[in-house]
């Protein structure tokens, strides 16, 4: 949701932020994921959506159920996200704060998808080129989907590259349609 991007967008700043200060990034990281995971479950969301449960129970549980991978400074986000009902944010929270850390780490996360499996020699020359492209060091993630016909997709950032025969051909049938 573009509102949650919106929404998230302070939030993840704040995290990193603090991540940054204490040198923390991973343990954020893998609080956050935590946290998003639990707030999106159905239950979870039905207990919050309960209006005989008040916030500081919420809060209370939420803490306690990612307590084990809460850094510190992790219960007064929990409070404030509940407190400001932002609790759906949480996953784009995560998402923008791990943008934040790749950033950071002058790392890129691309996305590649093929009608195919690439081979090692194609990862590693796709890689590169990506890297020297962007000035940033690359870390491919490979979909396969037969359905592309051939070539690939890869998105990098804000980075979109279509080469695949299916996105030629529906080019090619929109200018035809002009």
């Amino acid at each position: 949701m573009a509102d949650n991007a919106s929404i998230a967008r302070p939030y993840a700043k704040a995290v990193f932020d603090l991540a940054h200060e204490s040198g923390s990034h991973e343990s954020w990281s893998t609080a956050l994921e935590q946290l998003a995971v639990i707030s999106n479950d159905a239950d979870f969301s039905a207990l919050v959506s309960d209006p005989r449960v008040n916030a500081d129970k919420v809060t209370e549980l939420l803490t306690d159920l990612a307590k084990d991978s809460l850094p510190e400074g992790g219960a007064n986000l929990v409070s404030l996200l509940v407190q400001n009902d932002r609790l759906d944010a949480l996953a784009d929270i995560s998402q923008q704060y791990g943008d934040l850390v790749a950033k950071a780490n002058a790392l890129v996360n691309a996305q590649v998808i093929t009608a195919k499996a690439l081979t090692d020699d194609q990862k590693s020359s796709l890689a590169a080129a990506l890297e020297t492209r962007l000035g940033m060091k690359v870390e491919l993630e490979e979909t396969v989907d037969a359905d592309l016909v051939g070539g690939a997709i890869i998105k990098a950032g804000d980075l979109v590259i279509d080469g695949s025969a299916k996105g030629r051909i529906e080019k090619m049938t929109t200018a035809l349609m002009r």
